[in-house]
Protein backbone atom coordinates (compact mmCIF):
# COMPACT_ATOMS: atom_id res chain seq x y z
CA UNK A 1 0.00 0.00 0.00
CA UNK A 2 1.70 3.17 -1.21
CA UNK A 3 1.22 6.20 0.99
CA UNK A 4 0.54 9.64 -0.48
CA UNK A 5 0.26 13.13 0.95
CA UNK A 6 -2.09 15.70 -0.60
CA UNK A 7 -0.85 19.28 -0.89
CA UNK A 8 -3.68 21.70 -1.64
CA UNK A 9 -7.29 20.89 -0.76
CA UNK A 10 -9.06 23.03 -3.34
CA UNK A 11 -11.13 22.46 -6.48
CA UNK A 12 -9.11 19.71 -8.19
CA UNK A 13 -8.25 17.78 -5.01
CA UNK A 14 -11.65 16.06 -5.15
CA UNK A 15 -10.55 14.05 -8.19
CA UNK A 16 -7.40 12.91 -6.42
CA UNK A 17 -9.33 11.95 -3.31
CA UNK A 18 -11.87 9.93 -5.30
CA UNK A 19 -9.12 8.12 -7.22
CA UNK A 20 -7.15 7.13 -4.14
CA UNK A 21 -10.30 6.15 -2.26
CA UNK A 22 -10.84 3.51 -4.93
CA UNK A 23 -7.21 2.41 -4.80
CA UNK A 24 -7.40 2.20 -1.01
CA UNK A 25 -10.29 -0.24 -1.34
CA UNK A 26 -8.08 -2.27 -3.66
CA UNK A 27 -5.20 -2.20 -1.18
CA UNK A 28 -2.87 -0.28 -3.50
CA UNK A 29 -2.58 3.33 -2.31
CA UNK A 30 -4.02 5.84 0.15
CA UNK A 31 -3.70 9.40 1.40
CA UNK A 32 -2.25 9.46 4.90
CA UNK A 33 -1.79 13.24 5.12
CA UNK A 34 -3.22 16.43 3.63
CA UNK A 35 -2.11 20.04 3.80
CA UNK A 36 -3.62 23.43 3.09
CA UNK A 37 -2.79 26.87 4.42
CA UNK A 38 -6.53 27.33 4.97
CA UNK A 39 -7.04 25.23 8.07
CA UNK A 40 -10.73 24.58 7.43
CA UNK A 41 -9.99 23.01 4.05
CA UNK A 42 -7.34 20.68 5.44
CA UNK A 43 -9.56 19.68 8.37
CA UNK A 44 -12.49 18.99 6.06
CA UNK A 45 -10.47 16.69 3.79
CA UNK A 46 -8.82 14.98 6.76
CA UNK A 47 -12.18 14.16 8.34
CA UNK A 48 -13.53 12.98 5.00
CA UNK A 49 -10.79 10.46 4.23
CA UNK A 50 -9.34 9.78 7.66
CA UNK A 51 -5.84 11.22 7.31
CA UNK A 52 -3.65 13.63 9.28
CA UNK A 53 -4.20 17.33 8.52
CA UNK A 54 -1.33 19.82 8.24
CA UNK A 55 -1.29 23.56 7.72
CA UNK A 56 2.41 23.81 6.87
CA UNK A 57 3.97 22.00 3.91
CA UNK A 58 7.38 21.96 5.60
CA UNK A 59 5.86 20.40 8.70
CA UNK A 60 4.17 17.70 6.64
CA UNK A 61 7.41 16.94 4.79
CA UNK A 62 9.35 16.79 8.04
CA UNK A 63 6.96 14.16 9.41
CA UNK A 64 7.62 12.21 6.23
CA UNK A 65 5.40 9.15 6.71
CA UNK A 66 4.57 8.83 3.00
CA UNK A 67 6.14 7.96 -0.35
CA UNK A 68 4.91 10.77 -2.61
CA UNK A 69 3.21 14.16 -2.61
CA UNK A 70 0.24 14.91 -4.85
CA UNK A 71 0.61 18.62 -5.60
CA UNK A 72 -2.67 20.50 -6.19
CA UNK A 73 -1.53 24.06 -5.50
CA UNK A 74 -1.61 27.11 -7.83
CA UNK A 75 0.31 26.42 -11.05
CA UNK A 76 3.11 28.89 -10.37
CA UNK A 77 3.93 27.13 -7.10
CA UNK A 78 4.18 23.62 -8.55
CA UNK A 79 7.96 23.70 -9.24
CA UNK A 80 8.85 25.04 -5.77
CA UNK A 81 6.69 22.42 -4.12
CA UNK A 82 8.27 19.69 -6.26
CA UNK A 83 11.72 20.92 -5.22
CA UNK A 84 10.78 20.85 -1.54
CA UNK A 85 9.46 17.30 -1.90
CA UNK A 86 12.63 16.21 -3.68
CA UNK A 87 14.80 17.69 -0.94
CA UNK A 88 12.78 15.64 1.55
CA UNK A 89 13.33 12.51 -0.54
CA UNK A 90 9.74 12.27 -1.74
CA UNK A 91 8.37 11.57 -5.21
CA UNK A 92 6.12 14.25 -6.73
CA UNK A 93 2.81 13.87 -8.56
CA UNK A 94 2.16 17.39 -9.86
CA UNK A 95 -1.07 18.72 -11.31
CA UNK A 96 -0.87 20.49 -14.66
CA UNK A 97 0.84 22.53 -15.85
CA UNK A 98 4.28 21.65 -14.52
CA UNK A 99 4.82 25.36 -13.93
CA UNK A 100 4.40 28.82 -15.41
CA UNK A 101 7.99 29.17 -16.65
CA UNK A 102 10.61 26.89 -18.19
CA UNK A 103 13.23 28.15 -15.76
CA UNK A 104 11.25 27.01 -12.72
CA UNK A 105 10.33 23.65 -14.30
CA UNK A 106 13.96 23.00 -15.18
CA UNK A 107 14.94 23.73 -11.59
CA UNK A 108 12.40 21.16 -10.40
CA UNK A 109 13.69 18.58 -12.88
CA UNK A 110 17.27 19.15 -11.67
CA UNK A 111 16.22 18.83 -8.02
CA UNK A 112 14.45 15.51 -8.64
CA UNK A 113 17.42 14.21 -10.63
CA UNK A 114 19.77 15.13 -7.78
CA UNK A 115 17.56 13.48 -5.18
CA UNK A 116 16.88 10.46 -7.42
CA UNK A 117 13.13 10.74 -6.96
CA UNK A 118 10.35 10.62 -9.53
CA UNK A 119 8.81 13.78 -10.94
CA UNK A 120 5.47 12.92 -12.54
CA UNK A 121 2.91 15.33 -13.96
CA UNK A 122 -0.79 14.56 -14.24
CA UNK A 123 -2.08 14.42 -17.80
CA UNK A 124 -5.19 12.37 -17.13
CA UNK A 125 -6.70 12.96 -20.57
CA UNK A 126 -4.02 10.72 -22.05
CA UNK A 127 -5.89 7.92 -20.31
CA UNK A 128 -9.30 8.72 -21.86
CA UNK A 129 -10.53 5.66 -23.72
CA UNK A 130 -11.11 7.83 -26.79
CA UNK A 131 -7.57 9.20 -26.68
CA UNK A 132 -6.05 5.77 -26.05
CA UNK A 133 -7.84 4.50 -29.15
CA UNK A 134 -6.68 7.49 -31.19
CA UNK A 135 -3.10 7.02 -30.04
CA UNK A 136 -3.27 3.35 -31.01
CA UNK A 137 -4.37 4.32 -34.53
CA UNK A 138 -1.61 6.93 -34.78
CA UNK A 139 1.11 4.51 -33.66
CA UNK A 140 -0.20 1.94 -36.15
CA UNK A 141 0.45 4.46 -38.95
CA UNK A 142 -3.17 4.56 -40.05
CA UNK A 143 -3.10 8.32 -40.74
CA UNK A 144 -0.16 8.14 -43.13
CA UNK A 145 1.38 11.59 -43.38
CA UNK A 146 -0.04 14.02 -40.84
CA UNK A 147 -1.40 17.26 -42.32
CA UNK A 148 -3.09 19.13 -39.49
CA UNK A 149 -3.83 18.82 -35.77
CA UNK A 150 -6.38 21.18 -34.25
CA UNK A 151 -7.76 21.56 -30.74
CA UNK A 152 -10.63 23.72 -29.49
CA UNK A 153 -11.27 24.51 -25.84
CA UNK A 154 -14.48 26.52 -25.73
CA UNK A 155 -15.36 26.73 -22.04
CA UNK A 156 -16.85 29.31 -19.71
CA UNK A 157 -15.38 30.74 -16.53
CA UNK A 158 -17.38 33.66 -15.08
CA UNK A 159 -15.72 36.52 -13.25
CA UNK A 160 -16.83 34.89 -10.00
CA UNK A 161 -14.52 31.96 -10.74
CA UNK A 162 -11.49 34.24 -10.91
CA UNK A 163 -12.61 36.24 -7.88
CA UNK A 164 -12.73 33.09 -5.72
CA UNK A 165 -8.93 32.98 -5.49
CA UNK A 166 -6.50 35.87 -5.91
CA UNK A 167 -3.96 33.74 -7.81
CA UNK A 168 -6.33 32.89 -10.66
CA UNK A 169 -5.61 34.72 -13.88
CA UNK A 170 -2.28 36.12 -12.63
CA UNK A 171 0.89 35.69 -14.67
CA UNK A 172 2.97 34.57 -11.70
CA UNK A 173 0.74 31.83 -10.35
CA UNK A 174 -1.68 30.85 -13.11
CA UNK A 175 -1.36 32.31 -16.59
CA UNK A 176 -4.44 32.64 -18.72
CA UNK A 177 -6.80 30.20 -20.39
CA UNK A 178 -3.98 28.58 -22.40
CA UNK A 179 -1.87 27.78 -19.36
CA UNK A 180 -4.72 26.81 -17.06
CA UNK A 181 -7.79 25.50 -18.89
CA UNK A 182 -5.99 24.30 -22.04
CA UNK A 183 -2.75 22.83 -20.66
CA UNK A 184 -4.04 19.29 -21.24
CA UNK A 185 -4.94 20.16 -24.82
CA UNK A 186 -1.53 21.67 -25.53
CA UNK A 187 -0.07 18.42 -24.23
CA UNK A 188 -2.40 16.40 -26.44
CA UNK A 189 -1.51 18.33 -29.60
CA UNK A 190 2.24 17.95 -29.07
CA UNK A 191 1.90 14.29 -27.98
CA UNK A 192 0.12 13.46 -31.21
CA UNK A 193 2.06 15.80 -33.50
CA UNK A 194 5.59 15.36 -32.19
CA UNK A 195 8.33 17.97 -32.03
CA UNK A 196 7.23 21.57 -32.58
CA UNK A 197 9.60 23.93 -34.37
CA UNK A 198 7.62 27.18 -34.54
CA UNK A 199 4.85 28.83 -32.49
CA UNK A 200 2.90 32.06 -32.99
CA UNK A 201 -0.20 33.40 -31.26
CA UNK A 202 -2.74 36.17 -30.86
CA UNK A 203 -4.32 36.67 -27.46
CA UNK A 204 -6.62 39.11 -25.74
CA UNK A 205 -8.34 39.79 -22.45
CA UNK A 206 -11.79 40.60 -23.72
CA UNK A 207 -14.19 40.29 -20.81
CA UNK A 208 -12.58 39.07 -17.57
CA UNK A 209 -10.81 41.31 -15.06
CA UNK A 210 -7.55 39.33 -14.95
CA UNK A 211 -3.89 39.96 -15.80
CA UNK A 212 -3.60 37.15 -18.35
CA UNK A 213 -5.68 36.30 -21.42
CA UNK A 214 -9.22 34.94 -21.52
CA UNK A 215 -9.02 34.18 -25.27
CA UNK A 216 -6.13 32.97 -27.42
CA UNK A 217 -5.42 31.49 -30.86
CA UNK A 218 -2.14 29.56 -31.22
CA UNK A 219 -0.58 28.35 -34.47
CA UNK A 220 2.03 25.58 -34.57
CA UNK A 221 4.41 24.15 -37.14
CA UNK A 222 5.64 20.64 -36.42
CA UNK A 223 9.05 19.35 -37.40
CA UNK A 224 7.25 16.80 -39.59
CA UNK A 225 5.83 19.65 -41.69
CA UNK A 226 2.30 19.31 -40.32
CA UNK A 227 0.50 22.39 -39.04
CA UNK A 228 -1.50 22.81 -35.87
CA UNK A 229 -3.82 25.18 -34.05
CA UNK A 230 -5.11 25.56 -30.51
CA UNK A 231 -8.11 27.84 -29.95
CA UNK A 232 -9.06 28.62 -26.37
CA UNK A 233 -11.54 30.85 -24.56
CA UNK A 234 -13.26 31.00 -21.19
CA UNK A 235 -15.98 33.28 -22.57
CA UNK A 236 -18.28 30.69 -24.17
CA UNK A 237 -21.96 31.49 -23.59
CA UNK A 238 -23.73 30.16 -21.60
CA UNK A 239 -21.76 27.02 -20.59
CA UNK A 240 -18.86 24.79 -21.59
CA UNK A 241 -19.30 23.85 -25.24
CA UNK A 242 -16.33 21.84 -26.49
CA UNK A 243 -12.98 20.31 -25.66
CA UNK A 244 -11.89 18.67 -28.89
CA UNK A 245 -8.95 17.28 -30.83
CA UNK A 246 -9.00 16.79 -34.61
CA UNK A 247 -6.31 15.04 -36.66
CA UNK A 248 -6.27 15.22 -40.45
CA UNK A 249 -3.91 12.89 -42.30
CA UNK A 250 -3.18 11.41 -45.70
CA UNK A 251 -5.29 8.31 -44.99
CA UNK A 252 -7.43 9.24 -42.02
CA UNK A 253 -9.57 11.84 -40.27
CA UNK A 254 -10.50 11.65 -36.60
CA UNK A 255 -12.27 14.13 -34.36
CA UNK A 256 -12.53 13.49 -30.63
CA UNK A 257 -15.05 15.91 -29.14
CA UNK A 258 -17.50 16.30 -26.30
CA UNK A 259 -16.71 18.69 -23.46
CA UNK A 260 -13.45 16.92 -22.58
CA UNK A 261 -12.28 14.77 -25.52
CA UNK A 262 -14.68 12.08 -24.37
CA UNK A 263 -16.60 11.29 -27.57
CA UNK A 264 -15.56 9.96 -30.97
CA UNK A 265 -17.37 12.25 -33.42
CA UNK A 266 -15.52 11.32 -36.61
CA UNK A 267 -13.48 8.17 -37.28
CA UNK A 268 -12.60 7.55 -40.93
CA UNK A 269 -9.64 5.65 -42.35
CA UNK A 270 -8.72 4.31 -45.76
CA UNK A 271 -8.25 0.85 -44.26
CA UNK A 272 -10.29 -1.23 -41.84
CA UNK A 273 -9.00 -2.47 -38.51
CA UNK A 274 -10.33 -4.51 -35.57
CA UNK A 275 -9.79 -1.43 -33.41
CA UNK A 276 -12.67 0.28 -35.25
CA UNK A 277 -15.10 -1.92 -33.34
CA UNK A 278 -14.05 -0.23 -30.08
CA UNK A 279 -15.34 3.22 -31.08
CA UNK A 280 -18.72 2.98 -29.34
CA UNK A 281 -17.18 1.50 -26.20
CA UNK A 282 -14.69 4.38 -25.98
CA UNK A 283 -17.27 7.15 -25.55
CA UNK A 284 -17.90 8.39 -22.01
CA UNK A 285 -20.08 11.07 -20.43
CA UNK A 286 -18.09 12.79 -17.67
CA UNK A 287 -19.78 15.00 -15.11
CA UNK A 288 -17.11 17.67 -15.53
CA UNK A 289 -14.32 18.73 -17.90
CA UNK A 290 -11.86 16.85 -15.69
CA UNK A 291 -13.17 13.57 -17.09
CA UNK A 292 -12.53 10.14 -15.59
CA UNK A 293 -8.78 9.97 -16.09
CA UNK A 294 -7.44 10.53 -12.58
CA UNK A 295 -8.15 6.98 -11.42
CA UNK A 296 -6.46 5.46 -14.46
CA UNK A 297 -3.59 7.90 -14.00
CA UNK A 298 -3.04 6.81 -10.39
CA UNK A 299 -3.22 3.17 -11.44
CA UNK A 300 -0.40 4.04 -13.83
CA UNK A 301 1.56 5.67 -11.00
CA UNK A 302 1.23 2.53 -8.88
CA UNK A 303 2.48 0.45 -11.82
CA UNK A 304 5.44 2.85 -12.15
CA UNK A 305 6.23 2.47 -8.45
CA UNK A 306 5.98 -1.31 -8.84
CA UNK A 307 8.45 -1.16 -11.73
CA UNK A 308 5.95 -2.62 -14.19
CA UNK A 309 5.95 0.33 -16.65
CA UNK A 310 7.93 3.42 -17.51
CA UNK A 311 6.26 6.72 -16.53
CA UNK A 312 4.20 8.21 -19.36
CA UNK A 313 4.54 11.86 -18.32
CA UNK A 314 7.71 12.82 -16.47
CA UNK A 315 8.77 16.36 -15.67
CA UNK A 316 10.77 16.38 -18.90
CA UNK A 317 7.77 15.27 -20.96
CA UNK A 318 5.52 17.84 -19.27
CA UNK A 319 8.17 20.50 -19.96
CA UNK A 320 7.22 20.33 -23.66
CA UNK A 321 3.79 21.76 -22.86
CA UNK A 322 5.27 24.61 -20.82
CA UNK A 323 7.71 25.34 -23.65
CA UNK A 324 4.86 25.73 -26.16
CA UNK A 325 2.81 27.88 -23.75
CA UNK A 326 5.78 30.13 -23.02
CA UNK A 327 6.54 30.48 -26.74
CA UNK A 328 2.88 31.38 -27.41
CA UNK A 329 2.91 34.08 -24.75
CA UNK A 330 6.21 35.47 -26.00
CA UNK A 331 5.03 35.36 -29.61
Amino acid sequence: MYKFALLGCGRISKNHIEALSTLKEEGKAEFVACCDIVQEKADSVASQIGCTPYYSYSHMLNDGKFDAVSICTPSGLHPDHVIMAAQAGKHSISEKPAGTSLESVDAAIDACDAAQVLYLVIKQNRFNKTIQLLRKALEAGRFGQLYMISSNVFWTRPQEYYDQAKWRGTWEFDGGCLSNQAAHYVDMVQWMGGAVEDVSAFSSTLARRIEAEDTIVVNLKFRSGALGSINVTTLTYPKNLEGSLTILGEKGTVRIGGVAMNKVETWQFADNSPMDKAICEADTNPKSVYGFGHLDYYRHVVDVFDGKVEPLVTGREARKTVEIIEAAYEG
